[in-house]
């Protein structure tokens, strides 16, 4: 099933076939940079799989994100229920992870705001989160971008202490 199109992008459900190109992905050191580790090829099939039960139990989820003119697979962008212990969870939040040579093309940008609309216009949230490491300059350009607001930095309680990554911004989109 196909949730958005943009001018050059098609949000869709996952498929098997995406699988392999998903590993690869998560197992990119320079894609994951901004994480605390690259995933293996079996955390990144419990990754799919929670994904895939997000989409069953809310009707919503990180979508497969498919280059319009290639068909190609270039990773995913969507929303994801955030249940980690902070004083802003349980939560939406909008993310999104692109293999590398998708990178620098506006991509990110071009899905999160279709996502965002249709986030608030079909699927009736009225906020949306989004959150990165403090660190990550790329994914926080993109959060501006696409109109969401600066709210507070956190300390993510799932990153290690000492970590570059465990300060973290918070961002926000109102209807």
């Amino acid at each position: 099933m196909i949730y958005l199109e943009t001018p050059r992008l098609i949000l869709r459900n996952w498929s098997a076939a995406d699988l392999e190109h998903f590993c690869l992905m998560n197992a990119d050191q320079d894609v994951m940079q901004y994480f605390p580790r690259v995933l293996s090829s079996a955390e990144t099939e419990k990754f799919y799989q929670s994904i895939l039960a997000e989409f069953k139990e809310y009707g919503f989820g990180l979508y497969a994100v498919e280059e319009k003119r290639t068909k190609e697979f270039i990773g995913f962008i969507g929303f994801h229920r955030a249940t980690f212990d902070a004083d802003f969870t349980p939560c939406i939040e909008i993310g999104w992870r692109l293999k590398k040579d998708a990178w620098g093309q506006g991509y990110a940008t071009e899905g999160a705001r279709a996502c965002l609309e249709y986030g608030f216009n079909e699927l009736g949230f009225s906020e949306v989160v989004s959150f990165t490491a403090e660190i990550n300059k790329p994914s926080i350009n993109v959060m501006r971008k696409i109109g969401m607001n600066p709210v507070k930095t956190f300390h993510h309680p799932r990153v290690d202490q000492g970590s570059p990554l465990k300060k973290h911004v918070l961002y926000q989109a109102s209807k």
